[in-house]
């Protein structure tokens, strides 16, 4: 049995410890994967762009045909009763969900008047931002025509598995994944940015990959700074030949790349200053 880190679990507007059972089989969600979540970090007493995170949630929904039952500033509330139910100083992961127990006429659509929401905040200690390495994925990610990629779906995650599976498998930890065109889009699980030139680069947010809200807050925090970003296409080989790598996502917030393919990188100046910018906001 699962041994789960301390966590609390809001349902039908009642906080329940640990992890209730909440879905059956004949939920529509749970052989259809109409399921849709988002993903805020509390540490060092700081929740940054909670009520961002909770709003993204019920755009989700939207996009995936589900209706969100609460508005933003419903969810932020509940998010912080969570919240405060931990230590003042403890790293959590607070995660606003939504997902639909029927089908509509012909089973397979989400009925939207069947949409349940959850809250769960729990335990989750942020990793060190000692780095990771990176190869090239022989999968892709799908356009907006191809998937509800303008949705933080459960139903993308598995492309992200075998991404990540394929990667350890060559000895890595993370890999770029293309876009349907041959352009890198992101990490398996973050977005990315490479460096060159004393500039940044990151690719443009094409509607093949969700453009992140750490990532967008990181481009506003740097070009404040008077650093220079580019969102562009990029290719594979602009990040083999960058002068820094760095990755921007809600579990590490940002985090430098320290490998690609068999070249070896240091944690670089613009990482350095990204890192700071960020965590200065957001104590700020």
């Amino acid at each position: 049995m699962t041994e789960w880190s301390q966590t609390w679990t809001y349902f039908d507007g009642t906080w329940h410890e640990g992890n209730p059972p909440l879905m059956g089989p004949r939920d529509h969600a749970a052989w259809l994967a109409s399921t849709v979540f988002d993903g805020a970090r509390t540490f060092e007493g700081v929740s940054p762009d909670l009520d961002t995170h909770c709003e993204r949630v019920n755009n989700s929904a939207l996009a995936l045909g589900l209706k969100p039952t609460l508005k933003t500033g419903k969810i932020v509330e509940i998010a912080e009763d969570g919240i405060a139910r931990f230590g003042k100083d403890e790293a959590l992961y607070v995660r606003p969900m939504y997902w639909a127990q029927d089908g509509g006429k012909f089973s397979v659509p989400p009925n939207p008047d069947s949409t349940v929401f959850c809250m769960v905040v729990y335990a989750l200690p942020m990793p060190e931002p000692t780095g990771f390495s990176v190869t090239r994925s022989s999968y892709r990610r799908p356009a907006t025509d191809m998937a509800t990629v303008n949705a933080k779906a459960s139903c993308l995650y598995p492309n992200s598995a075998r991404a990540l599976a394929e990667a350890a498998e060559k000895g890595f930890d993370n890999a770029l994944v293309l876009d349907p065109v041959g352009h890198v889009a992101e990490l398996a699980t973050a977005n990315v940015f490479m460096a060159r030139d004393g500039e940044v680069h990151t690719p443009y947010p094409n509607g093949t990959f969700l453009n992140g809200i750490t990532r967008q807050r990181t481009i506003k925090l740097l070009e404040g700074a008077g650093i220079k970003v580019h969102q562009r296409s990029l290719t594979f080989e602009d990040f083999e030949q960058a002068d820094e790598i760095f990755a921007s996502g809600n579990y590490f917030k940002l985090m430098p790349v320290t490998r690609i393919q068999q070249r070896d990188l240091q944690p670089g100046p613009l990482y350095t200053r990204a890192r700071e910018l960020y965590w200065e906001w957001a104590h700020g």
